[in-house]
């Protein structure tokens, strides 16, 4: 049996703040940045079964079923499962949500999904290996699994209580903290993270037979950092990285 570790109820805390962020328009390396490059990769999802996993309060999760997809997200943090029921009864789109640990999707039925999204958070799951094998498992065959995450090469580190940059350490693995603590806050929190290199990625999806056929470094458009200036240093080095792969039905060792 898969570990059921994995739980992140620090997100528990912070649900009410991070919804206020994500819903308003606070977010905007989501909405400018992350977003409209990962929804170009993904393409069109009309009458696809999707799962979103760690789906959080189901911003993206909403997106996905406005593009026609019949959608499921799950969770670990109750009180974010619970916004995004609260936003689905409000305006109905057929989106069911779990909670539900990434890493063991129980009751999930095997070759069930077209695709799986991860939107940013497979860095903070902490069993990614046992949730990669996961999504292998409920993916349909050539299903694709398309996943974001901050960019390892530069994202920034919070060790000892120090910060450093992801290139001073990049081949150590790291637990770090995570403080969200920006003046566009409507009340600051504390989150986990975990930093891993590309190749932890690309060999938990290797051995789980999804074969990596796309990847994208997203920058953003001259209009955005007009908008918002702090993306402008995404124009010479990439805050993200998306990868997209595809269930081939084979599993490798490495």
């Amino acid at each position: 049996m898969r570990s059921r570790r994995g739980s992140n109820n620090s997100w528990d805390k912070a649900a009410e703040g991070w919804a206020d962020f994500v819903r308003t328009g606070k977010d905007y390396f989501r909405d400018n940045l992350n977003n409209p490059a990962t929804f170009r990769l993904i393409g069109n999802v009309k009458g696809k079964a999707v799962l979103d996993l760690a789906c959080g309060e189901g911003y993206n999760t909403r997106i996905l079923a406005r593009k026609g997809a019949k959608v499921t997200g799950v969770d670990s943090s109750k009180k974010l499962i619970a916004l995004a029921n609260a936003e689905e009864k409000k305006e109905p789109r057929g989106v069911r949500y779990y909670k539900m640990n990434a890493n063991y999707l129980k009751g999930m039925p095997e070759e069930s999904f077209d695709l799986v999204t991860c939107f940013m958070a497979l860095h903070d799951i902490h069993d990614y290996e046992d949730a990669v094998a996961e999504v292998a498992r409920v993916l349909k065959k050539s299903g694709r699994f398309v996943f974001s995450i901050p960019h390892p090469c530069f994202e920034k580190l919070m060790v000892n209580g120090i910060r450093v940059n992801a290139a001073e350490k990049y081949f150590e693995r790291i637990e770090h903290p995570i403080h969200w603590d920006m003046k566009r806050l409507t009340k600051p929190f504390k989150t986990v993270s975990f930093h891993r290199t590309l190749t932890d990625y690309s060999v938990a999806l290797a051995r789980n037979g999804l074969l990596i056929s796309r990847l994208i470094e997203p920058t953003p458009t001259q209009e955005a950092v007009r908008k918002h200036p702090n993306l402008e240093d995404e124009l010479v080095r990439p805050q993200s990285i998306i990868f997209e792969s595809i269930k081939a039905g084979v599993n490798r060792e490495s």
